[in-house]
């Protein structure tokens, strides 16, 4: 098994199950990148990166199942960059896969952040993708997707496409933490109604997800949104966060329309500058704070028979508390 991103949070996870299937797992590295937990789980771990072609092929050699999790994240940043590793990165790996003859699997994970940035009621996967997404990242994971469903159909690649929200659990060195940082400081505020939905999504679920899009074999060229059994509000989501990590509950909010002006004029003043962090409010962070992104999960459970363990009452708080001791 081949898998992208295992030195990241969700590959890291998928390694460390697979390990304990006793399944043999290989990853790719980049130069300096954090390897210790693979090394302990006796990972074979080969030099590589998705923005160097020919360094895939030898990754790629005798592999039966493709786990690609690897991907440039962020909210902010140039497209074209996104699309080098993104789009083109998992081109040139189908390339190598393909060319290697021996793979039976590939489980692209995606992001339900392809979907149009508006309010969301129940959205399946019927709705198509938008390739015209309000950030790089989102973009590219469109382009993505696309590049792997037209292999699919064209040259037989075995692929099956999860969509997980907004991942969180064990391991999350990034977002969770900033989220965290940004509470304790006590200026967080809503954007919008905090009663709209999540789309919170626990990493061992999408592991379950992920196991079996590899088991089955009548889910091939299949699309699969992925996220907890109860999507939550925004305000439980970060009560419960502030609960576990011991903060103040917050109580301010800023007005919907307040807030996309705002976007408005930072990003615009961002670019002009070519400033290279995001700004504190931003397009997708309005998504990800003030719309409704509520998704559904029926298609998963009934033809993939995804049944998701983990609710977020529980999982949220076991996470935090467990940060940092992973």
């Amino acid at each position: 098994m081949l898998i992208t991103g295992a030195t990241g949070f969700v590959g890291s996870h998928v390694a460390e199950q697979a390990r304990e299937r006793g399944i043999r797992v290989r990853s790719l590295a980049r130069p300096g990148a954090d390897t210790e937990l693979l090394r302990s789980l006796s990972v074979e771990i080969l030099p590589g990166d998705l923005a160097e072609p020919h360094s895939l092929f030898p990754v790629c050699q005798g592999v039966t199942v493709v786990v690609h999790c690897a991907a440039k994240v962020g909210d902010w940043g140039d497209l074209a960059e996104f699309r080098r590793i993104n789009v083109a990165g998992t081109g040139a790996l189908i390339d190598a896969a393909l060319a290697a003859g021996t793979v039976k699997r590939w489980v692209q994970v995606s992001s339900l952040g392809v979907y149009q940035a508006r309010d969301h009621y129940g959205t399946d996967e019927s709705t198509p993708a938008c390739t015209s997404g309000i950030d790089g990242y989102t973009v590219s994971k469109a382009e993505s997707e696309s590049l792997v469903q037209e292999a699919v159909r064209t040259r037989q690649l075995p692929a099956v496409t999860l969509r997980p929200g907004f991942i969180y659990g064990p391991r999350d060195r990034t977002i969770l933490p900033r989220l965290i940082d940004r509470l304790a400081t006590g200026k967080f505020a809503y954007l919008g109604n905090p009663q709209k939905l999540m789309n919170n999504t626990f990493v061992g679920n999408l592991c379950q997800a992920i196991w079996l899009a590899i088991e089955r074999d009548d889910v091939i060229g299949e699309v699969f949104n992925i996220r907890d059994p109860r999507a939550v509000t925004k305000q439980e989501f970060i009560n419960t966060i502030c609960d576990a990590a011991g903060i103040r509950r917050p109580d301010r909010a800023v007005p919907f329309p307040v807030a996309r002006a705002m976007a408005a004029v930072l990003e615009g003043l961002w670019r002009l500058l070519r400033k290279q962090d995001a700004p504190l409010v931003n397009r997708a962070r309005i998504k990800f704070l003030g719309l409704n992104l509520d998704f559904s999960i029926e298609k998963a459970m009934h033809d993939l028979g995804y049944d998701p363990a983990s609710d977020f009452t529980e999982a949220m708080p076991e996470t935090v508390r467990g940060l940092g001791k992973t």
